[in-house]
């Protein structure tokens, strides 16, 4: 088990460094052993994959929140069409964050179990556009849509699974986003409401102060339920969740 601090982005004392793979992501010991037998395994096949972004802090997801939520990063619906930020209300604003990214302290991000995973080879092109996690570069054609395609059918036998695969009314399906279930599983049922609210009012205290606090407090038990816990399970429907 996770300590409150570690399992909220508090703490990163519970992950290490991956020194080979760029940019430096970590993760918990254990799950940089299955991710490098992963990438082994994709390799022999032929197949590159690589990832984009592992553990973050809670600093690091709340200076993600706040740009969202003050319009300096653009807003998107589930189907990834933009949004116009100038006039939507506090829920709505509040909604459209949240099926792209995570509430800080309740990221899966920041339990060193969960990372995003996306093949560099085409990104490694003069003038090729940078990565930026769309539905449409994993899809037919897209970029990594080859990576995605053999991850559908191997991640399940190093202990990966996508918890977003299909879209369940919160979280926008990610393609890209993959879980260690051997100890992921364990965490969910962790962050309780008290928990993310004592990590909240923690880091508030600690100067890392959320943009639009107050409501998201008055929110949380529906934001818990609607964007934390509705995830696809790997033995809930078969292979319809490891299958995308």
């Amino acid at each position: 088990m996770l300590s409150t601090r570690q399992l909220t982005g508090l703490e990163d004392t519970h992950v290490v460094t991956i020194a080979d793979d760029e940019p430096n992501p970590r993760l918990q010991p254990i799950v940089v052993t299955a991710w490098q037998s992963m990438q082994q395994a994709a390799a022999e096949s032929g197949v590159t994959i690589a990832i984009a972004s592992g553990f973050r802090d809670y600093a690091r997801q709340l200076a993600i929140w706040n740009r969202k939520y003050r319009g300096d990063t653009p807003l998107y619906n589930d189907r990834g069409d933009r949004l116009d930020a100038s006039q939507m209300n506090s829920g709505e604003k509040l909604e459209a964050i949240l099926t792209w990214s995570a509430l800080p302290g309740a990221s899966r991000h920041h339990w060193g179990t969960d990372f995003d995973v996306y093949d560099p080879r085409p990104f490694a092109q003069p003038d090729h556009p940078p990565l930026e996690l769309t539905i449409a570069e994993y899809s037919e054609g897209g970029p990594c849509f080859s990576a995605y395609q053999w991850l559908v059918h191997h991640a399940r036998d190093f202990g990966f699974f996508f918890p977003y695969a299909r879209y369940l009314g919160g979280v926008a399906s990610e393609p890209w986003h993959l879980s260690y279930a051997p100890l992921a599983l364990d965490y969910l049922p962790q962050l309780t409401t008290e928990t993310l609210k004592e990590a909240m009012t923690a880091a508030q205290q600690m100067g890392l102060e959320m943009e639009g606090y107050d409501y998201v407090v008055e929110r949380l038990d529906d934001i818990k339920e609607r964007y934390i816990d509705a995830i696809c399970h790997p033995d809930s429907t078969g292979n319809d969740v490891w299958f995308g």
